[in-house]
């Protein structure tokens, strides 16, 4: 876990040349090292330990219950771009055939699901992460993840609105801000909430600069090698944990 969360650290995003960086360049700090072919192996047996260790990673950063406002919001993880999303059936129990509405194209894949307290001019402080097949609607997965909140104001987009949720929110001390959508045959809003959704969107501007700066350093999209659930989960919680140690 220690090489290959390493060598992501030093731009080694594929598990075959983070392999190679180890045994070429530090080998002597990884004495047991063992084939390629059975690193690959183990590291896909240890996939929940990845989880855990990521899990672990965010809760020890704490949080600043003095801040209420948070952003929720995901990300794609691609496991095959649009031309192959139709016969794609790798890691199946956790990817299947959805579309990125920000990149505007269907892929093969999962999302990554990020609720963020938001920080004074920085990325946003994770507080909760999860992994879910690409098709599943971000409101639905909001309301199974959200049941036992309380006390927190999130800025969301669109997708997230729903009055009747909102006010069952509103019970547990939860309020979920989002752009004003138009009504039907209204064809463009008016100054009010034309600025008041401005205003929620520059609010979310950090969750959009969080998962840029995710793929800028783990490349956390780029998943076309991964075979397996398993390989799918190490993928993804290797680099979080490498953010989480080194910058969260």
């Amino acid at each position: 876990m220690t090489a290959y969360i390493f060598g992501i650290a030093e731009g080694k995003f594929e598990v075959k040349t983070a392999y190679r960086f180890i045994k070429d360049y530090w080998g002597d700090w990884f004495p047991t090292m063992p084939s390629y072919q059975k690193f690959v192996k183990r590291i896909n047996f240890l996939a929940p330990a990845f989880v855990i260790l990521c899990e672990l990673l965010v809760s020890e950063k704490g949080v600043d219950t003095s801040h209420t406002d948070h952003i929720i919001d995901s990300m794609p993880i691609i496991v095959a771009k649009q031309q192959r999303s139709k016969s794609a059936k790798a890691a199946n129990s956790l990817c299947n055939k959805g579309y990125c509405a920000s990149k505007k194209m269907y892929y093969y894949g999962a999302k990554l699901h990020v609720l963020g307290q938001k920080q004074y001019k920085t990325l946003p402080r994770v507080r909760m992460i999860n992994v879910e097949r690409a098709s599943e609607n971000d409101i639905t997965v909001a309301k199974d993840w959200l049941c036992n909140i309380s006390d927190l104001t999130i800025f969301a987009d669109k997708i997230y609105t729903d009055k009747s949720w909102h006010e069952d929110l509103a019970l547990r001390n939860v309020k979920i801000i989002t752009p004003i959508k138009k009504k039907k045959g209204q064809e463009c809003l008016d100054f009010a909430d034309s600025l008041f959704s401005a205003l929620v969107s520059r609010a979310r501007q950090a969750i959009e600069s969080f998962f840029n700066w995710i793929q800028e350093k783990t490349h956390i999209q780029n998943a076309s090698k991964v075979r397996s659930d398993n390989g799918l989960l190490s993928f993804i919680f290797a680099r979080l944990s490498m953010l989480a140690f080194f910058y969260w």
